[in-house]
């Protein structure tokens, strides 16, 4: 489960795929949508990636900005990146603090691999409030981008 609504939601430094570090006071005054992904390269993750690419400008529109977080590489991401023209960061959180920060780790994945990030998004408002947060217990499925969305609307009313 991912952490509270209405809680402050925890700073964090990571790198983007440009070897940016990039923390949580760069959104300064901006709400900031946090899309978390167990992997690049999978197919639920690359469709999570695409469709926030394809909601972005709506999301702009809303003064929010979007980034994506695994714990891969940010060599990897930006591979992901390219391949799949995503136009937000996506940032490595190879150390995995952020996700448990976040309370977004995946325990158990596939193939025995352990400790990837839940896939989940979290709406942080341009005051450093977590306004929204899901987590899919089983990394197959999607997030709900259309309650998403809603709430960030909501913030803009």
């Amino acid at each position: 489960m991912a952490l509270a609504v209405g809680t402050k939601a925890p700073d964090f430094k990571l790198f983007n795929t440009d070897k940016k570090e990039v923390s949580l006071s760069d959104f300064a005054g901006k709400n900031l949508i946090i899309q978390f992904f167990p992997a690049a390269f999978t197919g639920v993750c690359t469709a999570q990636m695409c469709s926030s690419r394809d909601e972005l400008a709506h999301y702009n529109n809303m003064n929010a900005a979007v980034v994506g977080v695994s714990v891969d590489m940010a060599f990897s991401l930006g591979v992901f990146k390219e391949k799949n023209g995503i136009t937000f960061d996506l940032l490595s959180d190879f150390n995995k603090t952020l996700i448990a920060d976040y309370d977004m780790v995946q325990v158990d994945f596939a193939l025995g691999m352990k400790g990837v990030a839940k896939r989940g998004a979290v709406l942080i408002d341009k005051d450093g409030i977590i306004q929204y947060a899901e987590t899919t217990e089983n990394p197959g499925l999607q997030v709900n981008f259309e309650a998403l969305k809603a709430a960030v609307e909501k913030l803009n009313k």
